[in-house]
């Protein structure tokens, strides 16, 4: 009888000792992780047909102009960003302007010190990017504090008009090996088949009724000089548009706008150097279709040769480009961008000129069919062209 009311009174006991145990871990609840201060790679879109804001997906959701993010900002500590942007590139805080691109360049600003006045100094707060013509380059946005660095250091760096970032020649060893085996291969090219090269570059068949221009053109094209000097054309071609379109924009065919590695430019260069060198040897079968379509055979073979002296004539001035590019893309990026462009589209209007010139002196492009032709031929890609390559900006 005892052992029976010791045992009871032994379970009461732990009843009454364990339950508020359990009680309590019913209770538990996670605590929220703290707020993230910094910029972070998950962006947000506006969902217009529920009129929120979800997770933006790369592979899932359409590019958008607009991209969102909430920050947490300290009292007193400073925010500081770093990105890449185009012309007019805006920065929405809390639904306000704070800050407007003027320029395509990298910029280091202060998120803390663009808070619109009012607004409480801690908290979460709405960060909003926008464009009103392209899709932003968000890989660029990147937290510009490092934990060694001191916030004191930091804030008396930056200021509030957000200061370009100074930046040295992306790949700029890259550039400079390429010139100079391109210089290399001009150099040998022209020491060994001196007859060959002279009858391609020289300026007066270029602009006249020269006889090297002429004795050119019987002259078989896919020669073992030719294939060489296209495989240089292409890749002084590639190196002039890796070059601006690493360090300046972001365009459409191979839109890029933010630090590469020199591995990747090397990449790049390869990968436009075999696209350039296809479209200039590739192109012969183009004509050959579209000249069996419109029923000018004929023509197909001056007209291939008259491309392949021009472009190989006005490749020899990219290099020159390249250098310039190396030697003032940093304290006048505006000016070498408009100098290289207008380069290319001289290279891509000048080839068609020619082109045309020499098919009028074989047969009359007041016909309508053979206008028609070299329409199709030569004006049509050279629109695409110039709009890929560009008018993209």
């Amino acid at each position: 009888m005892r052992c029976s009311i010791f045992v009871r009174n032994l379970w009461l006991l732990l009843l009454l000792g364990v339950l508020p145990l359990v009680a309590g871990a019913a209770e538990y609840r996670r605590l929220p992780p703290p707020p993230r201060s910094g910029l972070t790679t998950d962006w947000l879109i506006k969902d217009p047909d529920r009129n929120r804001l979800v997770l933006y997906l790369p592979n899932y959701h359409a590019p958008e102009q607009a991209y969102y993010q909430w920050l947490s900002v300290r009292p007193g500590r400073p925010l500081p960003i770093t990105f890449t942007a185009r012309e007019n590139l805006s920065l929405f805080l809390n639904n306000q302007l704070v800050f407007t691109a003027p320029a395509p360049a990298s910029y280091t600003l202060d998120l803390a010190e663009l808070l619109p006045a009012g607004t409480p100094q801690g908290g979460l707060h709405l960060l909003c990017v926008w464009h009103p013509e392209s899709v932003p380059n968000l890989t660029s946005f990147q937290n510009a504090l490092a934990p060694a660095e001191s916030p004191v250091g930091i804030r008396e760096a930056l200021t509030t008009g957000a200061q370009p970032r100074p930046r040295g020649h992306q790949g700029q060893n890259v550039f400079l090996g390429f010139l100079l085996l391109i210089g290399l291969g001009y150099g040998g090219l022209r020491a060994t088949y001196q007859p060959g090269f002279a009858r391609i570059y020289q300026l007066e068949g270029m602009w006249g009724q020269g006889t090297a221009e002429q004795d050119f053109l019987v002259k078989p094209t896919l020669t073992w000089l030719n294939l060489v000097l296209v495989l240089l054309f292409a890749l002084s071609f590639a190196l002039l548009l890796v070059a601006i379109h690493t360090n300046i924009e972001n365009i459409v065919i191979l839109r890029r706008l933010f630090d590469v590695a020199e591995s990747t430019i090397v990449v790049k260069v390869l990968l436009y150097t075999a696209l350039v060198a296809a479209f200039v040897l590739g192109k012969y079968l183009f004509l050959e279709s579209m000249g069996y379509i419109f029923d000018v055979a004929e023509l197909v073979t001056i007209q291939y040769r008259e491309f392949i002296r021009t472009v190989l004539f006005m490749g020899l001035f990219l290099p020159g480009v390249m250098l310039l590019y190396l030697g003032l893309n940093r304290q006048l990026p505006e000016t070498v961008l408009w100098v290289s462009n207008g380069v290319v589209s001289l290279l891509l209007v000048g080839t068609v000129w020619r082109v045309a010139r020499t098919l009028h002196r074989k047969r009359s492009l007041l016909n309508l069919h053979l206008f028609s032709y070299l329409c199709a031929t030569e004006v049509i890609p050279l629109v695409v062209l110039l709009k890929l390559i560009v008018f993209t900006y």
